[in-house]
């Protein structure tokens, strides 16, 4: 273990006291290539300064922590004198290792390449990581140092984006913060899943920065909107051509995502098992989503005469791409009088929340969907599932005779 390098003007707090305040950090060699600096504030706790030698008569110069001139230290925000030394070699030890695979120390930039190649090799998930990292993760935190991020600057980056307007205009139905921060609760995932495996394969020191920020709570619990049955009948009849027809009805049928239905070939259809093999999903998982009765028959219908490989739905004969149902959607909501308009998503929601107010099990209902658990279907649909509880108040709560006016009639 090395040794710590003795300096009586800063390896105290009475002593670095008696230091005068300047910008120029007070510097302690500690092995060639490698200082430790202190640089004295005109008010509060003075900061170790981390200087690297990077050739070229140039050095590489980081803040690594705060002193412990006012507070005890706790290792990771503030240090003592000690600790530093110690910070300042992993850090150094960091850049030498990262150094012989890829000139320059490793970069946020770096860490989500490296997460993105292993999504791409393990769980066929990277595109919508690389999407959002590039919206909202590399522009603002891409080119900084992994070894030198601190809680602070991750928390005012996550704090930052949960202000940002969304990019897309959307209806204001005040519901726009919860929406924000929850995609801000997303983005860290993100970044912290990328540097979790920078720090796991040995190529970052520390995971304390990250580890520290914490997500915002009660925001992932959106307001789910479903159609009513009676609803689901008219959007299928407010459909401009059978084409889209078909993909709205195999939509509520299953409560399959739109690229999932899109993709869909026959031979993925079962019609003796009543199933039908996604086999691709957003998930990377390949699942079976049963169909009753009523699915069974849509499904013939749709695959009738039509070989293995072809596409069960298609439009004018093409295969539907990103965002050809949105106009059509909302057009179909127009004629349907449906208002404010609930987009293709708002289907699988539909399917969900019907299955489960039919007293589905949260299980069987989670599998169909896809998840791996049933805490997204508990997040979003437990309150319709029957229950003691509504049961009771339905049965007990008092009456008060309330009457409903004859004038207002159900579109």
């Amino acid at each position: 273990m090395p040794r710590t390098i003795r300096d009586t003007a800063l390896e105290t707090r009475s002593a670095r006291g008696r230091l005068k305040a300047r910008g120029k950090p007070y510097y302690r060699s500690m092995e060639p290539g490698l200082h430790l600096g202190y640089r004295k504030a005109l008010s509060g706790a003075g900061k170790w300064i981390a200087r690297h030698y990077v050739g070229d008569q140039a050095y590489q110069v980081e803040v690594i922590g705060i002193a412990d001139d006012f507070s005890d230290s706790d290792g990771v925000r503030v240090l003592s004198y000690k600790q530093a030394q110690t910070l300042a070699r992993e850090r150094a030890t960091a850049r030498a290792h990262h150094a012989a695979g890829k000139h320059g120390p490793l970069t946020v930039a770096d860490a989500m390449e490296a997460y993105f190649e292993f999504l791409e090799a393990h769980r066929k998930t990277a595109r919508d990581a690389q999407v959002r990292a590039q919206a909202s993760i590399l522009p603002v935190l891409g080119d900084l140092e992994v070894a030198a991020l601190t809680s602070e600057r991750i928390r005012k980056w996550h704090l930052d984006l949960a202000k940002t307007p969304a990019r897309h205009a959307q209806r204001d139905d005040g519901d726009g913060q919860r929406r924000r921060r929850s995609t801000a609760n997303r983005m860290l995932t993100s970044l912290k899943a990328a540097l979790n495996l920078a720090w796991r394969e040995g190529r970052t020191p520390s995971d304390a920065a990250w580890r520290r920020v914490m997500p915002f709570k009660g925001v992932d619990s959106a307001r789910v909107r479903y159609l009513e049955v009676a609803q689901c009948k008219r959007l299928i009849n407010g459909c401009a051509d059978d084409d889209f027809r078909r993909l709205v009805e195999a939509a509520l049928a299953t409560g399959c995502r739109y690229g999932e239905l899109s993709r869909l070939q026959v031979a993925d259809f079962s019609p003796d098992g009543g199933t039908i093999a996604i086999r691709q999903s957003k998930t990377g998982k390949a699942r079976h989503v049963v169909l009753n009765d009523e699915g069974v028959a849509l499904f013939r219908q749709c695959c009738a005469g039509k070989p293995g490989g072809a596409l069960v739905f298609t439009h004018d004969g093409m295969a539907w791409g990103k965002s050809h149902q949105e106009l059509r959607m909302r057009a179909a909501c127009e004629h349907a009088r449906i208002s404010p308009p609930v987009n293709f998503h708002g289907l699988r929601h539909t399917w969900a929340s019907h299955s489960v107010m039919n007293r589905m099990p949260l299980l069987v209902v989670a599998k169909n969907l896809g998840h791996s658990s049933t805490r997204m279907v508990e997040q979003h649909y437990s309150h319709l599932a029957p229950s003691y509880v509504a049961d009771e108040i339905r049965r007990s709560a008092p009456k008060f005779g309330f009457k409903a006016s004859r004038k207002i009639v159900s579109i």
